[in-house]
């Protein structure tokens, strides 16, 4: 089966295809005549079958009459589409439709999380990633739990380069023991070192806040500086789902607001941890 093109591929791919739809007047047969290319060719690049070098990517926005700002953002989707990330050393261990969001995780300006029976991968300790892993498949091997939690460990580094996170934890997800009081204690420690970074905003919706817009379903907004649209994310136990239309991700973002507005305090979620901690350590 052939290896499937890396996300900045196959967005690349539609935009220079929805540019090319959005100039009628520029048909394949222009295309193909003004760059001397065969029409496989340019199916090729539109599908992200194959990559497409900067010279081409330059001479396909010039014929469709692109701005330079948008030129010079294709240009540089082209050249990340080439480049190897970390999480790649990972396949072993990633889903197709989970690695597909650790790139873009890779390469989001700010992320805003809400989760409703768990603590966010960003924020998880090692030991209770892998009580979690285990707990989703306990039919697999502790080897390959063990490098799913490397993976979730590996990706707490984009809190270092400075990416702006905002979770929201529903309380239920800091009652829920995950692997002993011990892995909880050290958890929650985690999380209020995190807390503490300039970078990272983390707020406790408590039981007492009752019915939210957002009951039920936990998800990831992924925010781009100017590489892509943004993102929703919502997984279950077999699959994905990323949302993308502009009228649904805008749901998501006033869920979010509404979600900000009803949970405690900043300052006032790091006491409430401190006491759950406190609590676990006992």
């Amino acid at each position: 089966m052939p290896k499937k093109p890396g996300v900045a591929r196959r967005r690349l791919a539609a935009k220079l295809r929805s540019l090319r739809e959005e100039h009628p007047k520029v048909t394949l047969e222009q295309v193909m005549e003004e760059l001397d290319w065969s029409r496989s060719k340019l199916s090729r690049i539109e599908t992200g079958m194959t990559s497409v070098s900067v010279p081409d990517v330059r001479a396909l926005c010039a014929l469709y009459g692109a701005d330079d700002e948008l030129a010079e953002g294709l240009v540089q989707l082209s050249k990340q589409a080439k480049r190897s990330g970390w999480w790649q050393s990972y396949s072993d261990a990633l889903t197709s439709y989970f690695g597909d969001y650790v790139e873009l995780e890779s390469e989001a300006a700010s992320i805003c999380n809400f989760e409703i029976d768990l603590v966010p991968g960003l924020l998880q300790t090692f030991d209770y990633a892998r009580a979690v892993m285990k707990s989703w498949a306990p039919d697999i091997d502790d080897g390959l739990v063990t490098r799913r939690a490397e993976v979730r460990l590996a990706r707490q580094k984009r809190l270092d380069d400075g990416i702006k996170f905002w979770a929201i934890v529903d309380e239920s997800a800091l009652h829920r023991s995950c692997g002993g009081a011990g892995v909880m204690a050290a958890q929650l420690e985690n999380m209020l070192a995190a807390a503490d970074r300039p970078n990272v905003t983390l707020q406790v919706l408590p039981f007492s806040s009752g019915t939210h817009t957002a009951m039920g379903t936990a998800f990831t907004l992924l925010d781009f500086a100017s590489l892509y649209e943004p993102v929703v994310y919502l997984d279950n136990l077999t699959s994905a789902i990323y949302v993308e239309e502009a009228a649904d991700v805008d749901r998501y973002r006033q869920a979010f607001e509404h979600l900000r507005a009803t949970a405690l305090d900043p300052r006032v979620s790091q006491r409430r941890l401190d006491e759950l901690r406190r609590q676990y350590e006992s």
